[in-house]
């Protein structure tokens, strides 16, 4: 059943974020690269309610083109998971928010590739413009949140490569792997009231790099 898009959905979001029991970074955190992504809520394509932004990255990018990824990046020097979240929302599809539009922060992800990455909650309104960075970004999609909450939206296997289970998140006809999907289905999980932990789950090898 559909979220509507209204501020109770926002207060439910934000109360449901902040009762997660985030964990603390694991010791080996200080040898990753910090990083943010953007969980940016805004309302669905036909109004029908809540849903969140999903990019697809440019084919013309050097790193992981042409992949799904939540808007987000690398950390600056001095910033905050939320400061550079926004940052980079701000880079990648042209929305200016604010602290004020942070709902919360879901637990650090550790990538194959030697990033930390924070996913921070942002309610971004159902009017905010959002103007894509064709050096970046190939096109945008709003996934409403009752696509996440099916039983069948994630799917688990196992690979030759790991004794940790791939995650898949099942899009139309296509299979986006973690980090994305292990974030998305983290804050699937959140919206349930469930703390279920993700940092286990694995990526697939070609993200490996």
């Amino acid at each position: 059943m559909a979220r509507t898009f209204d501020d109770a959905t926002r207060r439910n979001i934000a109360e449901l974020c902040s009762a997660f029991a985030r964990l603390a970074p694991a010791d080996a955190a200080p040898t990753l690269k910090r990083a943010a992504v953007a969980i940016a809520l805004t309302e669905a394509d036909d109004g029908s309610g809540a849903a969140f932004l999903l990019p697809r990255r440019s084919a013309r990018l050097r790193a992981h083109s042409a992949q799904w990824a939540l808007p987000g990046g690398r950390c600056d020097a001095g910033e905050t998971q939320a400061e550079a979240a926004l940052r980079e929302l701000h880079e990648e599809l042209g929305m200016a928010l604010s602290d004020r539009d942070v709902l919360g922060m879901l637990d650090d992800y550790p990538t194959r590739s030697g990033y930390l990455v924070t996913p921070v909650v942002v309610w971004a309104g159902a009017n905010a413009a959002i103007v894509p960075n064709p050096d970046e970004v190939a096109s945008v999609h709003r996934i409403g949140l009752d696509a996440i909450e099916l039983e069948d939206a994630f799917t688990f296997v196992t690979i030759p490569e790991s004794s940790r289970r791939v995650i898949r998140f099942r899009l139309g006809g296509q299979h986006i792997h973690a980090p994305t999907a292990a974030l998305i289905y983290q804050f699937r999980e959140v919206l349930a009231g469930r703390n279920t932990r993700v940092a286990d789950l694995e990526q697939p090898v070609f993200a490996w790099k």
